[in-house]
């Protein structure tokens, strides 16, 4: 059977469905093919939501077990029903998955369930997709690639039983005594608070020498202090070069800087993703991938015309909203419009706690390129809110041009940060400068006026310092 379409999408993730909801918006015909029972991909299904649940139940957790005192609320020692808070965790995805699938319905978006892949055809693109009835053809006036990406295994580190990736590590069905995540990045280190807050034992092992390398390094050290404060172990420069396993632990042996042995009852390998290219048939339509990445244009076409790709599968930082913000550039580009996504203003955070969220350069950048800049810190110990919250941990650091006062970095480690970096994104997206931020008005007391006086501080001007 052959099918006729506007737009053939495989994978059904954040780039993949944002885009056949906005092309279904203009009027296209539209067919997504996904290879999982539910709509939203991996950070939907078991990453950017379901790690988050669990990361805001984990904090109230230790909240009333660690905080509650202090505020003067005084309760029994909270006792951990894990049960309920996967639960709670199930829910929370099953609900937003429902809601997309809702969302194609309203906008008679068809959902081909099954494996996609490729196929030359006579002038324009064709997907076979592999499904549990058989195979069927869809034919497509363009077809967009939006599969993301897998995590990366490690040699000697297979997954299987006590051996798992970030998906494993949003289910254990018990607290591990000891959980060992291998990868220093922003998913060990958010799954690895995650247990720490529940009760393990967490020892993160990083190969390199500095962990979150891409991260402006006055945030990511201070961020490395506090979590060891809280009682991770990391250990820096450092590398598993054995495995043994008997039936109710697993033996470690590292090598590096932090050479032992280590036993332990879970290993989560978090050392990196990879676009998910195998069995999409690129070699069929003479699509050769550049740095492990598939090579678009400025409109996103791959080499192949007709083809089209977004999120993970090209160049730039593996994100959920960058992947959308593509998906929808490259939509509407293909109705003749002309949106650009800025790749210098893509936000990232870290959901440990304290926060961490950044956008634009940070010092080590601006000192590499040989980028004159002036810098402006302010203390959440200085604000009023955060002390009222409780959550004095951290700051606020803005780089800006010493001449024109134009921002050119924030970096936020501290309270709410994923929320903060949102108004400096947008200032920054403005071509903002200190002088503007200045005759912004900010609410008192809130978070946000640590970002102004941050950025007046740059310029000497900080009231509160």
């Amino acid at each position: 059977m052959t099918d006729q379409f506007d737009l053939v999408i495989i994978g059904g993730g954040p780039g993949g469905y944002v885009a056949a909801l906005r092309a279904a918006q203009l009027g296209m015909k539209v067919a997504v093919v996904e290879k999982r029972d539910a709509l939203g991909g991996t950070c939907l299904n078991e990453g950017c939501i379901p790690s988050k649940a669990l990361l805001d139940s984990s904090e109230y957790f230790a909240l009333a077990r660690d905080g509650f005192q202090r505020h003067g609320i005084l309760v029994d020692p909270p006792r951990l029903d894990l049960k309920q808070m996967m639960k709670r965790k199930d829910e929370v995805v099953l609900r937003l998955t429902r809601g997309i699938a809702s969302l194609f319905k309203k906008h008679n978006i068809r959902l081909a369930a099954g494996t996609g892949r490729l196929i030359k055809g006579e002038g324009t693109p064709q997907v076979a997709v592999t499904t549990a009835d058989g195979e069927q053809t869809l034919t497509g006036k363009r077809v967009l690639l939006a599969t993301g990406s897998e995590a990366v295994t490690i040699p000697g580190l297979p997954f299987g039983g006590r051996i798992g990736e970030a998906r494993d590590a949003l289910a254990y069905p018990e607290v591990p005594e000891h959980l060992v995540v291998v990868g220093g990045g922003y998913i060990g280190l958010e799954l690895g608070s995650v247990w720490l807050r529940l009760g393990s034992k967490v020892t993160v092992v990083e190969m390199l020498d500095t962990l979150l390398p891409n991260t402006d390094q006055e945030v990511a050290r201070t961020l490395i202090k506090s979590l060891e404060k809280q009682g991770m172990t990391i250990l820096p420069g450092t590398r598993v070069t054995g495995v043994a396993e008997n039936p109710t632990a697993l033996s470690l042996t590292l090598a590096g800087k932090g050479a032992q042995t280590l036993t332990c009852d879970r290993v989560l390998v978090a050392a990196g993703r990879r676009p998910c290219t195998e069995g999409l048939g690129l070699d069929a339509v003479g699509i050769s991938l550049e740095q492990g990445r598939i090579p678009v244009d400025t409109n996103y076409q791959t080499r192949c015309p007709g083809v089209y790709a977004v999120g993970d599968l090209i160049a730039g930082p593996m994100l959920a909203h960058k992947a959308m913000d593509e998906a929808v550039a490259c939509v509407e580009r293909l109705h003749g419009e002309l949106p650009e996504v800025d790749y210098n203003f893509i936000p990232g955070v870290i959901y440990t706690q304290p926060e961490a969220a950044s956008v634009g350069r940070s010092e080590e950048q601006l000192k590499a390129a040989g980028t004159p800049y002036a810098v402006g810190k302010f203390p959440f110990m200085a604000s009023g809110r955060a002390r009222a919250l409780d959550e004095t941990e951290g700051f606020v650091k803005v780089l800006a041009a010493p001449e024109s006062g134009r921002i050119l970095g924030v970096h936020i480690l501290g309270p709410r940060a994923s929320e903060l970096i949102a108004e400096a994104v947008s200032v920054m997206a403005f071509a903002g400068s200190i002088d503007d931020l200045a005759a912004i008005t900010h609410a008192h007391p809130t978070l946000a006026e640590a970002f102004k006086e941050a950025a007046l501080g740059a310029a000497g001007k900080a009231v509160h310092l």
